[in-house]
């Protein structure tokens, strides 16, 4: 007995073709980023060819940072990520603690009809999201690209399996100090739910800051485009394509995410895992 518990573990150890295969996917997902890494530090001549002894430089960020408002695009994206997130963390949070903690008429479809949210592409909602921005007057504008985001499926799915897990007695004993529901949602469920709300907003932010098709389809200024789309607007010159000057402009608009990313590396992972997101 003692001799197979031994052995158990080895059983399970990777062989040498999942480690092979592992570098390898890894090498494919950073050889892009290396070479916008490499493009955008050195001279144009150098974008095509790799020289060891090609001279470094900041030349391609300064024309690029000078060639679009990017100043502008950071600015609505950060106020876009920050809108969308807070309200969805209101939302969903009261949302999941409905459904988690009381007992209503219709409760069972309404779980059904937000689980059903995930399952639909938001692309299939372009148009109809688009006409009903029409008529409210919303296109071209921040809080116009956030709408159609406010109310996640995800979020609220998460925190209604995390708040389900709470045990009720807490909120007995809350009660019994005098407190009121919405500052037992608070005191108690919200910081018992810490890492699923860190998990989730990791979820929304990259997702936000990342989507590209709605934007573009839903503005048309500089006031409310996002870097996603001043990206796109940016690259699409037409005297030609200057990959040197394309990739500064890539590095700095996903620059705060790698950024965050390698400082937080270990609150990401943690978060995630105690969160149970796979």
């Amino acid at each position: 007995m003692n001799t197979v518990a031994a052995q158990g573990p080895a059983l399970y150890a990777p062989s040498w073709l999942d480690t092979l295969a592992a570098w390898l996917l890894a090498l494919l997902w950073v050889l892009p980023l290396a070479y916008a890494f490499w493009t955008a530090f050195h001279p144009a001549e150098f974008s095509a060819r790799l020289d060891w002894s090609a001279p470094w430089t900041l030349e391609n960020f300064r024309r690029a940072w000078q060639a679009a408002p990017f100043a502008r695009y950071f600015l609505n994206t950060t106020l876009l990520v920050a809108m969308i997130l807070a309200v969805q963390l209101v939302l969903a949070t009261l949302a999941a603690f409905a459904f988690a903690r009381y007992r209503f008429r219709g409760q069972g479809l309404a779980f059904a009809l937000v689980l059903v949210q995930l399952m639909i592409m938001p692309d299939i909602l372009l148009v109809a999201n688009y006409q009903s921005l029409s008529r409210l007057g919303a296109v071209d504008s921040l809080p116009g690209i956030g709408l159609p985001y406010f109310a996640s499926a995800f979020a609220i799915f998460l925190l209604r399996q995390t708040f389900l897990g709470i045990p009720r007695e807490l909120d007995e004993a809350a009660r019994v100090e005098g407190a009121g529901t919405l500052q037992i949602l608070w005191r108690v469920y919200v910081p018992l739910a810490r890492p699923v709300y860190l998990a989730f907003a990791l979820v929304s932010v990259s997702f936000h800051w990342n989507n590209f098709l709605w934007p573009l389809i839903v503005t048309n200024s500089v006031q409310a485009r996002p870097l996603t789309v001043g990206l796109q607007v940016f690259s699409s010159v037409e005297s030609g394509v200057e990959w040197s000057t394309i990739t500064a402009a890539t590095l700095m608009t996903s620059g705060p995410l790698l950024l965050a990313f390698v400082l937080f590396q270990r609150q990401f992972v943690q978060s995630f895992m105690r969160a149970g997101i796979k």
